[in-house]
């Protein structure tokens, strides 16, 4: 076999490997990524060694005021790994703002949040977030939001551990457990 047929070969092995590799289904949150408030890339991989809660918020909800407790879960829990990420989103009746920077300066006036934030997300239906779609594919009705501010709590390996429908406080001793258990050692 000539070098010139064996570098062709192993190229066309190198395309068919990477097209699988690009189809593999995703494992863990890791594999998934949002834009931020501020326009960046916001990769979950970022988070990686980390718990995260994941909430879906609005401006202009009955559960807004949720927002106090979740800057205090996240200036409590910070330091020892815990990432409170927002993803802001109009799903429930438009119930926040139109403009995502508009989304945060109310939310930084108001509530002092300094936690981040993702830019305004669809969390629900078939044009949902890729992360929002694969949650309730990994946790059954439990990872489906069915108003603004459902919590996911997701481990340092990127693994979905629990959720916390809107009714629970970012406060409640439930959820303070379940963020204690996952939290990094």
């Amino acid at each position: 076999m000539t070098a010139w047929l064996r570098l062709i070969l192993c190229g066309a092995l190198l395309v068919s490997t990477v097209g699988l590799a690009k189809s593999d289904p995703p494992k863990t949150a890791h594999d998934f990524a949002f834009t931020a408030i501020e326009g960046h890339d916001l990769p979950m991989a970022g988070y990686a060694g980390q718990a995260v809660l994941l909430v879906n918020t609005a401006s202009f909800c009955g559960f807004t005021p949720q927002f106090e407790a979740l800057q205090a879960l996240w200036s409590e829990y910070r330091d020892r790994g815990l990432v409170v990420l927002a993803a802001p989103s109009r799903d429930f009746g438009a119930q926040d703002y139109a403009d995502a920077a508009d989304a945060r300066a109310y939310c930084e006036g108001a509530y002092g949040v300094d936690f981040p934030m993702t830019d305004q997300v669809k969390i629900r239906g078939a044009d949902a977030h890729p992360l929002y779609r694969w949650l309730a594919a990994e946790m059954g009705a439990d990872g489906v939001p069915r108003g603004n501010f459902h919590k996911v709590l997701i481990d340092p390996a990127g693994a979905p551990t629990a959720a916390f429908p809107s009714g629970v406080r970012p406060d409640d001793p439930v959820l303070i457990a379940a963020v204690e258990r996952v939290l990094p050692r």
